[in-house]
């Protein structure tokens, strides 16, 4: 019981919850509030925890030696993970990679090196928090302050607003039905037989939540858009 409730123990859960606090402050405040995906919030959550633990018991084989079979290990775990759903979006894939990134460091604080005499050196609890405020004030930064513009292909019904002369009359109804606001639109592929244009749109960043769960087109298969 008193080996359970060591130091090193004590250390290991502190660095656990400060790790799960920073990546769910990210999560919820700067990405969820945004996106409203809850998908993705299950996936990053879940994934920070698993990634933490996964990381330090990999580690704890040889106690102290970042060694090549931890870096090889964590590759070939990601090599072979599939989403088998809908293609992962940009934003949701650097999200992505930030949670894992801060999840191996805490994961990893404990054993940056050996001194002389063969100590581990590890890396103060007040680092590890000056780096968890300069990942989420990039965040910050970027996500709020920044003009962030997307594009998304869109399939169309109402191609007679396609033409160049009725313009804005085709951004308003495209505003009007996505609810967000568009700055520039392109005009691909035409189906007559079916009335439908694929249009490529581009649209505020803020509003990307907004048609998130819309028809996703892949870029391939319209190349004139």
């Amino acid at each position: 019981m008193e080996e359970f409730f060591s130091a090193g123990f004590v250390g290991i859960m502190l660095r656990f919850a400060i790790c799960l606090a920073v990546n769910w402050i990210i999560v919820h405040f700067l990405y969820f509030r945004k996106s409203t995906r809850r998908d993705f919030y299950f996936t990053f959550i879940i994934i920070s925890v698993a990634i933490f633990f996964l990381v330090y018991l990999m580690m704890g084989m040889d106690r102290g030696k970042a060694t090549m079979g931890v870096g090889l290990g964590l590759f070939g775990i990601f090599s072979i993970m599939r989403y088998r759903t809908d293609t992962m979006p940009v934003r949701e894939m650097t999200y992505l990679f930030v949670v894992v990134c801060l999840s191996v460091v805490h994961a990893m604080a404990d054993m940056v090196g050996v001194d002389a005499n063969g100590k581990v050196i590890g890396t103060p609890t007040a680092e590890l928090i000056v780096i968890d405020i300069i990942v989420m004030a990039a965040i910050i930064v970027f996500e709020y302050f920044l003009k962030v513009e997307t594009t998304k292909l869109i399939q169309y019904d109402r191609i007679e607003l396609v033409k160049p002369d009725r313009r804005q009359e085709l951004i308003a109804d495209l505003e009007e039905r996505l609810g967000i606001k568009v700055l520039d639109v392109k005009v691909g592929a035409i189906d007559f037989l079916r009335d439908m244009a694929v249009l490529r749109i581009t649209y505020d960043g803020k509003s990307a939540g907004e048609i998130e769960n819309k028809i996703k087109l892949k870029n391939s298969d319209y190349a004139n858009v």
